[in-house]
């Protein structure tokens, strides 16, 4: 999923969009699938083959029935690729139940046929601000394997028992038949736990959530609650705003979690399996942020950890925002770890922003690992060897996960130089505030500033070749270069 979101709200004839069609074209980015690919996944929508233990295919009717749990997805209005639904309860004698079915992509997909050949080509869904390319074709995603509400379902269905604390004390995963009851968004969702007027199953989503970020606390994790940026055209001219996330949506961000942490140590404990990892920071890279922070107006005391500090942030603040979206750099370096017989040393399984080993599983109709690490979890619980085509295909997948992240991280970066190019364009010349965030190591002259307002992000260079850019402290800039498609924003000291 892309770190820095960004969304155009505009009308589809309008220059940004027709930019933004012909960045699509100029990174060959796929605007369909092969006849191949998708007469598979018409024909997998009708007919699903349902992956048993021993190897075979079964049919939905074969599942086991868990159609009775009055599910409930949780999304984005308009969103139809929903790869999640849950249902929450208490257990006797204190502690929570959550069961939490997730799209079974595998269900749909063949291994080793056209439509696995596209997915392991275009890794991920990639989201531009106007659209998404999708990593499943639509009759899939947004249709026969999303969790779409009064729809039976295949799915991959998780029970997670916690305790009064909200610690894991117990999980497990099996194929079910699944049904959703209810398609919610995040503001209403938000609005009626705020009232008092959701029933339980949804009520208890702030109550388990505001446990699992307290266990988040005492681990050390860190979650980073970054605004979206939309942009919004008027008079002809762009202006660029910021979202901020809900509460709500940073503890449904929490129940992904809780299976993504249980997904990795099931794996584990089976001695196969694929982490998604992260090491630590490496030095200097919090005294960096730290310069940033005092630069942009955020107080950050001596004494207050990183962890800490972006707890108290107010994503509706422009001077936070701009921090939190600085605050993606320490996300750097971010990888996949696969083993098979022996599981990696603690230091080599830890995700250092989750502060504990983490798996990408929750996410099968938009991320290509997601998929396989279902398979090696349901082999897990059920105590027996994963399938052949994941074994298979296990030791490459880091690979390949990892062109595909390149690839959403080049798509990321250029639709934020287009997007901020538009917004600047006609300004050439102008003068800003804004906060030196970045300097080359080899050539200090030259570096990344960001704007004070409107929220841009650009490269800087100095116009004298020893003049070193002050790095983390403020700089008044004057814009040098603003063309859509053409020219990236550039600025040089004023």
């Amino acid at each position: 999923m892309p770190r820095r979101h960004m969304h155009v709200t505009e009308a589809a004839e309008a220059p940004l969009r027709h930019a933004l069609r012909e960045l699509r074209a100029e990174m060959e980015i796929p605007d369909h699938f092969t006849a191949t690919a998708q007469a598979e996944a018409d024909s997998a929508a009708l007919a699903p083959r349902i992956p048993t233990a021993c190897g075979s295919v079964a049919t939905e009717h074969t599942l086991a029935d868990a159609t009775d749990l009055p599910l409930f997805t949780i999304d984005p209005p308009g969103s139809l690729d929903l790869d999640q639904a849950m249902f929450l309860s208490r257990r006797d004698g204190g502690g929570y139940r959550v069961h939490y079915a997730i799209a079974d992509a595998a269900s749909f997909v063949t291994p080793g046929g056209a439509l696995d050949a596209e997915a392991h080509h275009r890794v991920t869904t990639l989201y531009f601000p106007d659209e998404r390319v999708p990593l499943h074709p639509p009759v899939l995603s947004e249709g026969a394997a999303s969790l779409l509400p009064d729809k039976d379902r295949p799915a991959v269905l998780w029970q997670l028992d916690l305790d009064r604390q909200g610690a894991l004390t117990a999980a497990s995963v099996r194929r079910a038949l699944v049904r959703s009851r209810a398609k919610l968004d995040y503001v209403g969702v938000q609005r009626v736990i705020d009232d008092g007027t959701a029933e339980e199953p949804l009520a208890l989503l702030r109550e388990i959530g505001l446990l699992r970020e307290e266990q988040e606390v005492q681990r050390g994790a860190i979650s980073l609650h970054v605004p979206e940026q939309q942009i919004v055209e008027r008079n002809g001219r762009y202006r660029l705003g910021y979202r901020a996330p809900l509460p709500a949506e940073g503890w449904n961000a929490q129940i992904s979690l809780l299976t993504g942490m249980a997904a990795a140590e099931l794996m584990l404990t089976a001695g196969v399996g694929i982490l998604r990892t992260l090491p630590t920071a490496p030095d200097g890279s919090v005294a960096r942020l730290r310069r940033t922070a005092r630069a942009l107006g955020v107080d950050w005391p001596h004494h207050t950890s990183y962890a800490a500090l972006v707890r108290t942030l107010d994503p509706r603040s422009p001077h936070h925002a701009a921090f939190l979206q600085e605050c993606t750099t320490l996300l750097r370096g971010a990888g996949y770890t696969a083993f098979d017989g022996t599981a990696p040393d603690a230091s080599h399984a830890q995700h250092a922003a989750v502060a504990a080993p983490y798996a990408h599983a929750t996410a099968p109709l938009r991320r290509l690992v997601d998929r396989y690490t279902s398979e090696l979890c349901l082999a897990a619980s059920a105590g027996v060897a994963p399938p052949d085509w994941v074994r298979r295909e296990l030791d490459a997948l880091p690979r390949t996960m990892a062109a595909g992240t390149r690839r959403a991280n080049e798509v990321e970066r250029a639709c934020v130089d287009l997007v901020e190019a538009a917004l600047l364009r006609g300004r050439v010349g102008e003068t800003f505030d804004a906060v030196v965030v970045d300097v080359e190591e080899k050539n200090p002259t030259q570096g990344t500033v960001h704007l004070i307002a409107p929220a841009v992000v650009g490269r800087v260079e100095t116009t004298e070749d020893t003049a070193s850019l002050p790095l983390g402290e403020p700089l008044r800039v004057r814009l040098t270069e603003a063309e859509p498609g053409t020219a990236p924003v550039r600025f040089e000291p004023a």
